[in-house]
Parts: C-alpha cells; sequence; structure tokens
C-alpha cells in the first residue's frame, strides 16, 4: 500500500487544528512514511517532536519527482464535512474525520513547542507593556478576522467575524482601567488620538511573526479576540481565552467545552451558516452582515467574562524581568563615562584584605553582619 501525502491549504488556524488529527495518524499508522504538505507556511510544526520531519513546503524544490510521485495525494477539507457543517463537531476533530476516518472523538491540544528566543521574547514584549502601564495584569486582544480589510479610512469585514471599530475602542478603554493592553493586529491607528491613555503594546509594528505571537500569548495573562488564529494558540500554550463569536459557530471554531475558555454568542438565533469552501452563498453574508455590533450592555458582559477568567487563574509571573535595552531597560555594554571613585572603605578591626576589598566596592559579606537576634541570617541570592 502507498503512503500518502496531505495537502493542509489555509491559514495558521487550520493549520494548528490539523496538528491533532497528524498525532493520532501517526499513532495509529506508525510503519507509514506520511507526507504533510503546507500550502500555507510549515511555521507551526516547527519544533514538534515526530511530525516536522514529515513536514514540507509545497514550494519545496523537486517535491513532486522526489517525493510525491510515489505517493497518494489526499487534501484533507474539514469544511465538507458533514459533522461540521451541522455542528456536531469542531475544526480539529473535522481534520480527524477527513484523516482517519474514525467518527468524533476527543482530541489533545495541538502541539507547539516554542524555541527559547520564541518564550524569552515574548516575555520581554509583556514586560515592556506592564511596566509602562504599571499594570502586571496583561490581555492580548484580537479584534479583527482573517476577512477584515480597509477601504479608505474605514476597517471592515464582510464575513461578520471581526469586532467593529469603534466597539474595539472602547473594549480597550474598558480594559485599560485594570489591565495592561497588547493588540494583535495587523492595522495600527492613533492611540492617542483614539482617547486610549496608557501605553498600548503593538508588536505587529515590529513585524513580529506568528510564532513570536505564541511566545507573547503564552507569557500574558488573558487572550481576548474573535474568530481567527489566536485564540487556537492561545488555547494551544494554555492561555485563558474569551473568545467572541458572530457569523461562525463556536462549536465549530473555538472550545466551549474548555475550562479555560469562555465562548460568548453574538450571533446565537440570529446567524445563517455560511457554507465556506463548499459554496458560495448571498443569503447568510447578508443576514451575517454586520452581526458583531455591540452595545454597552454587550461590552460589560465581555468585561466580567475577561474579570472572571482573570481572577480565576491569575498567577503571578515566577520571576522579575529586567528589559534589555532595546526594550528601554537600562544601557547595556560600556559605561558612557567612567564610573564615580568608591568611597574609602571605614577601617574595623580584625578585617583582613579581602575584606576590606569587598568594604570599598560596597559589597556586604553575610557572616560580618552582626544577628540582632543571636541567629545566623537568611542570605537570598537572586
Amino acid at each position: 500500500m502507498r503512503p500518502k501525502s496531505f495537502f493542509v491549504n489555509g491559514g495558521t488556524g487550520r493549520v494548528l487544528c490539523s496538528i491533532p488529527a497528524f498525532e493520532k495518524y501517526q499513532e495509529e499508522h506508525p510503519d507509514e512514511d506520511f507526507l504533510i504538505i503546507c500550502e500555507g507556511g510549515t511555521d507551526f510544526f516547527k519544533g514538534h517532536p515526530t511530525l516536522y520531519g514529515k513536514v514540507y513546503d509545497h514550494w519545496h524544490k523537486n517535491i513532486f519527482r522526489d517525493k510525491l510521485i510515489s505517493t497518494d495525494v489526499k487534501t484533507p477539507e474539514p469544511y465538507r464535512v458533514w459533522e461540521y457543517y451541522n455542528q456536531k463537531c469542531n475544526l480539529s476533530q473535522a481534520f480527524d474525520i477527513e484523516i482517519n476516518g474514525k467518527g468524533v472523538r476527543e482530541l489533545p491540544k495541538p502541539t507547539v513547542k516554542l524555541s527559547k528566543e520564541e518564550q524569552v521574547n515574548g516575555k520581554f514584549i509583556v514586560a515592556e507593556v506592564r511596566q509602562k502601564t504599571n499594570k502586571k495584569k496583561t490581555v492580548v486582544f484580537q479584534p479583527f478576522g482573517r476577512g477584515v480589510q480597509t477601504v479608505g479610512n474605514i476597517i471592515t469585514d464582510s464575513s461578520g467575524r471581526s469586532f467593529e471599530f469603534k466597539n474595539v475602542i472602547s473594549i480597550m478603554k474598558r480594559l485599560q482601567k485594570k489591565y495592561s493592553v497588547i493588540l494583535m493586529s495587523e492595522f495600527a491607528f492613533d492611540f492617542e488620538k483614539e482617547g486610549l491613555r496608557d501605553t498600548v503594546s503593538f508588536p505587529a509594528g515590529n513585524q513580529v511573526p506568528l510564532r513570536g505571537w505564541a511566545g507573547i500569548i503564552k507569557e500574558a495573562d488573558l487572550f481576548l479576540g474573535c474568530d481567527s488564529v489566536g485564540q487556537h494558540i492561545a488555547y494551544s500554550v494554555g492561555t485563558p481565552v474569551v473568545s467572541v463569536m458572530g457569523s461562525t459557530f463556536g462549536v465549530n471554531v473555538s472550545y466551549p467545552d474548555h475550562e479555560k475558555v469562555d465562548v460568548l454568542d453574538m450571533g446565537e438565533g440570529l446567524r445563517l451558516y455560511d457554507p465556506i469552501r463548499v459554496c458560495p452563498d448571498e443569503e447568510s453574508a447578508r443576514v451575517n452582515d454586520g452581526i458583531m455590533a455591540m452595545n454597552d450592555k454587550v461590552e460589560e458582559v465581555i468585561m466580567k467574562s475577561v474579570d472572571k477568567l482573570m481572577n480565576k487563574y491569575y498567577t503571578k509571573p515566577d520571576m522579575d524581568i529586567v528589559l534589555p535595552e532595546s526594550y528601554g531597560g537600562p544601557q547595556e555594554g560600556c559605561p558612557t563615562r567612567p564610573p564615580e571613585a568608591p568611597l574609602s572603605a571605614p577601617k574595623q578591626q580584625g578585617m583582613g584584605p579581602i575584606e576590606l576589598e569587598a568594604a570599598s566596592n560596597g559589597v556586604k559579606i553575610p557572616s560580618l553582619e552582626p544577628s540582632k537576634k543571636g541567629f545566623s541570617q537568611n542570605v537570598k541570592v537572586n
């Protein structure tokens, strides 16, 4: 029997959601030399302990003659799975049905292995906005989905998945009362002009890649967003999620049964399923148009959900971050002026040359410090 080559197309969210199904396939076909061909990039397979060696970009040199010609080519399409378009399963489960044919079953989270550099950069970006705002709890906010576009100075999303711009500004103002905010968006705007008082971190301005965003979301305390890639990343790395649905169903594109995910459904009872990748459907597009517009009460519900999950899952960082100079931290490298001469150390009876040298440099040796209560002092090494 010939091995298979699976083509995965679409955005990063789809790639992430395919990972559990491929892990199951490998587990159930341990001797098959199958391949995974990514049409949208291999980034989130990088570092995977067992799958990455099987992954190729579709433009890889000579991949057809060297690899594909001796395999059966398959293109799993989860949106064409009956259980998916009838709201019986989520995206990962639909991939599993297409790839493994075992029906709807429970799956593990996607395995995402971040490098040390990706994790450290995430820590620095989160620490920077915390220090600049003096707010220790951090929310990553992704208000816009893949279908968003700018027309003149108007941001719009005909797919009905993104927050309305006026709600984006209002929710960010609400968030800033308690939290530091990192905006996950390709679109920049004048934060000060829109009345946002505190610093807003905007990593996209520095071309942070999606794996870099995974490091940021992992380090943040909560993710708030729409139906887009950020919620899948947050779920994968274990960050609490508040996900706001509009034209899409939470059971399909999110994780409403997971304890750290709160799905808020703007479209319940109003939306019409859009059979994307099955056939075009003008009626559903018209019915779902504007479905994400919110009033004050809806925004208050979102904030209550954010506060609830933050209060339940927030943990204090396990270490204090000293930012490098590139993030606004203290100057690195050689000083620009010579240091001031140290004060001469007071002469104390019984001090030898080592103790005198230490005292000259302002270093205290614990054993020389008298104990006030007759007990040895506990010395903490930071």
